[in-house]
């Protein structure tokens, strides 16, 4: 899968929802904002759990997105390979297959947060 094209589609999709219920996608966003900020976790921890969940609850797009906030705040690949673990024991076969695209997608995205460092 190409990864950077579904998260930029993704976001594209977002931002027609946020046009046609405003209110509701704002509130969402608060509610986003306050979890990661408040709290006793981390955000990176925060994001590495959204992970495992995204990964459990099948959904590609989740998956991209925590993704991409994961690789921006650095977590390495064995961070995010422990996530991928621990979501297989709890999901099982389906899990699985979804976190052999999440480490497709950390891949995808790391390479281009290095190709756009050159």
């Amino acid at each position: 899968m190409d990864w950077i094209s579904k998260r930029n589609n993704t976001k594209d999709q977002l931002r027609v929802l946020n046009k046609a219920i405003p209110d509701q996608t704002r509130a969402f966003g608060a509610l986003g904002k306050a979890v990661k900020e408040g709290g006793e976790l981390d955000f990176k921890t925060k994001e590495l759990v959204a992970m495992g969940m995204a990964i459990v609850l099948r959904c590609e797009a989740c998956i991209v997105l925590h993704m991409e906030a994961l690789v921006r705040v650095g977590a390495s690949r064995e961070e995010v390979g422990d996530v991928l673990a621990m979501a297989i024991q709890m999901g099982g076969g389906p899990a699985m297959m979804y976190a052999a695209e999440a480490m497709e997608c950390y891949d995808q995205l790391i390479a281009e947060k290095v190709q756009a460092a050159e």
